[in-house]
């Protein structure tokens, strides 16, 4: 049975996409779709693009969750509406009520013609301390490290430097694997 670690599994930065601080929406969109072509290693795309400085270091990630944060209106109405949470209102009345607010509003494509231009420091996510595995771990540690911490990937560092991104789908496949190779022993 293969021994899987880390390193085998991540996607080097290299390969990944990236963009640099002060970076639009639209530019890390543009990069995203271009490392989703470029790397056809498996048929598992990119989901995310990192955020590096002036350094090439790796300052945040910016998720397709993020990306589609930025499309939410930022008002003061929406925000009012969010706050009735707290008295009790389900999410379901709350999303009626958004809903609703909503179709108010000016065209859609005058949110998107905003999201393109804002900044990717004002959605990505920095890292957390469990973001981050060393290259030589084992798959069994990588796979607690992403349950417990509900992460879609981990940055993968070699002695302190970001080398890489471990994705969950990368490590399901290769647990998957290691699954079938038991199943054909038994």
């Amino acid at each position: 049975m293969k021994r899987y670690l880390v390193k085998d599994l991540m996607v080097p930065i290299s390969e990944y996409a990236t963009v640099s601080l002060g970076s639009t929406l639209s530019e890390a969109v543009s990069a995203l779709e271009k490392a989703q072509e470029d790397y056809n290693h498996t048929h598992y795309r990119h989901r995310a693009v990192l955020v590096l400085d002036n350094n090439k270091q790796v300052v945040g990630k910016l998720s397709q969750l993020d990306f589609l944060r930025s499309l939410e209106p930022q008002d003061e109405q929406i925000e009012r509406i969010k706050e009735i949470r707290k008295f009790g209102f389900s999410s379901k009345s709350i999303a009626l009520q958004q809903e609703q607010y909503r179709q108010k509003m000016p065209d859609r494509t005058d949110i998107y013609a905003k999201a393109i231009k804002l900044k990717v420091e004002e959605f990505m996510q920095t890292p957390s301390e469990g973001e981050f595995v060393d290259e030589n771990t084992s798959l069994e540690t990588a796979v607690h490290q992403l349950v417990t911490g509900r992460h879609l990937s981990l940055l993968v560092t070699q002695e302190k430097k970001i080398v890489g991104v471990l994705r969950m789908s990368d490590v399901f496949a290769a647990a998957f694997h290691v699954i079938k190779e038991v199943e054909a022993t038994e």
